[in-house]
């Protein structure tokens, strides 16, 4: 694979189909919220369908009671969705909506992939990696992995239970068209290397778990955090991988602190749960977040989600970062 171009239109169009997918950390916080109104708008804008998914997959990092806490935050700020984890619409054909719930999932797509041999064990650890000096400088995962278990891994002898890696073949060019950040070119081979399908302790990775999700829900349109930019190159390179069709791309700005730091969601004014408490109109809130991403002027201090229909263009919303300080002064 040379060049995998991705910004090419589909053959035919497809319901709009997109989604909101919170992992279950801790409570939502505003940056969360931003995203969450734009997926809601990009959705309900196209006349589409939205849905709801839990991204739970990382379990030790799962918090008690986060899920139900997300998801009436949501519903205070007047965002709702067409199917999600409730028992209406989770055993539809697109449900389960937790990713704990879907592993057999993974599995398969794993194993059609393994089929394929495009997978490897490797038991490389992350300290190891960091410790050879002739290690390329690191990417979003860590260090890229330099290929020491690539090449006859059934010959090794496994010092840990193995994870499973996918071979990134040498200059893979994956090129495709952000609705926000516009073009991006990526050398997957030199800027990710082989990366993690599922860790040693059996955790399936984000990348491939989106990817089998949004695939197997019919998922058109992504949207998410900019935050997450980086990681769209690995996941059309596994949706070529696993023979699907790529859904277009709208990364929305990310909300840091004043000194352009990621948001912490223990302080004080991020979690949108505090502002619930202290009393503040959630159209209020709504506002502010439409202010900060273009979508609203200044001097509109009162808005539902519904108010930002009509105006809703990726062309207006702002690239950011946006300094927290421009929603909650």
């Amino acid at each position: 694979m040379d060049r995998m171009e991705t910004n090419r239109p589909p053959a035919v169009k497809r319901p709009y189909r997109g989604r909101f997918a919170p992992s279950p950390t801790g409570d939502l916080h505003i940056g969360g919220a931003s995203t969450a109104l734009c997926a809601w708008l990009a959705a309900r804008a196209a006349g589409g369908t939205l849905v709801m998914r839990i991204e739970d997959i990382d379990t030790p990092r799962i918090v008690p009671g986060s899920e139900q806490r997300i998801l009436e935050d949501l519903k205070w700020l007047g965002l709702d969705w067409d199917e999600g984890p409730s028992a209406h619409t989770n055993q539809n054909a697109f449900g389960p909506y937790r990713q704990s719930e879907r592993t057999s999932f993974y599995e398969r797509a794993i194993a059609t992939l393994e089929s394929r041999g495009l997978t490897y064990p490797c038991d490389c650890s992350r300290k190891e990696l960091a410790a050879l000096a002739s290690a390329p400088t690191p990417g979003d995962d860590g260090p890229i992995y330099p290929g020491i278990c690539r090449s006859a891994p059934q010959l090794r002898k496994f010092r840990r239970p193995p994870a499973t890696r996918i071979r990134v073949p040498h200059n893979t060019h994956i090129v495709f068209h952000d609705a926000v950040f516009g073009e991006q070119q990526v050398n997957l081979a030199d800027q990710t290397g082989d990366f993690v399908l599922q860790r040693g302790d059996g955790i399936f990775s984000y990348q491939l778990a989106v990817v089998v999700d949004d695939l197997a829900q019919d998922i058109t349109e992504i949207v998410r955090g900019a935050d997450l930019l980086s990681s769209t190159a690995r996941q059309l390179f596994l949706i070529e991988c696993l023979g699907g069709q790529a859904p277009t791309y709208c990364h929305a700005p990310v909300i840091v602190g004043p000194r352009f730091e990621k948001l912490a969601k223990r302080d004080r004014r991020v979690p949108v749960r505090d502002h619930r408490e202290a009393g503040v109109d959630p159209k209020r809130l709504i506002a502010r977040l439409a202010q900060a991403l273009g979508l609203a002027e200044s001097g509109e201090d009162m808005l539902a989600p519904q108010d930002l229909i009509a105006r809703f263009s990726w062309e207006r919303v702002s690239k950011g970062p946006i300094v927290v300080n421009t929603i909650l002064a």
